[in-house]
């Protein structure tokens, strides 16, 4: 933080939300992070785009949709994994382990919202009684269908927790910028290598 200057409310806001709990990240951490940012662009986008597009161009972009979220779900299972791996975590700092605790917990919601749309991903498209599409590969239902009411509900949950992922993804690059720019920290410099280097 700026030097002489004691952190203020909004430091420690934007710290949470920027999920700081100071751990220095590897070059593997990183890489994961902005696959997982641009999958997560490129998935809400098609979501949204489809709608707005006739037949046989809607198929293709649902069927990109459901491979891009395979892929994304297999790179947050890899974070995951990465995260919780000996020498990945930090110990909580004894000044402000409160604020570090709570900006853990912004990274744990994320990954859980992630982790929870991705298993609905699943669900939806197989309780609706249809197979799985992994660039050309399907993935028949496990289970049999649901009725239509479930069906309508899973999709409901998927919509709306793919919103709250953006929302929540808006807020933490946010914050990271905000410290960039006005706090003048390492938050956003420490996921961004080329940026370390200078």
């Amino acid at each position: 933080m700026i030097k002489d200057r004691p952190p203020t409310t909004a430091d420690v806001a934007t710290r949470i939300a920027a999920g700081d709990d100071r751990t220095s990240y590897d070059s593997l951490s990183i890489a994961l992070h902005w696959l997982t940012v641009v999958l997560v662009l490129a998935q809400f986008a098609l979501s949204q785009v489809w709608g707005f597009t006739p037949r046989p161009t809607r198929h293709l972009l649902i069927v990109t949709h459901m491979s891009f979220g395979i892929l994304l779900a297999a790179v947050i299972a890899v974070r995951i994994l990465w995260r919780l791996s000996p020498g990945r975590q930090t110990p909580v700092s004894a000044a402000g382990w409160r604020i570090e605790l709570a900006a853990k917990a912004v990274h744990y919601l994320l990954y859980a919202l992630l982790v929870s749309e991705a298993v609905l991903g699943f669900v939806l498209r197989w309780s609706g009684n249809e197979s799985m599409s992994f660039f050309g590969l399907e993935i028949a239902p496990p289970f049999a269908p649901l009725s239509k009411a479930a069906h309508h509900n899973i999709g409901e949950a998927h919509e709306f927790i793919g919103w709250a992922i953006i929302a929540l993804a808006v807020a933490h690059a946010g914050a990271a910028i905000f410290h960039h720019l006005v706090v003048r920290d390492t938050v956003l410099v420490r996921m961004l290598p080329r940026l370390k280097r200078r």
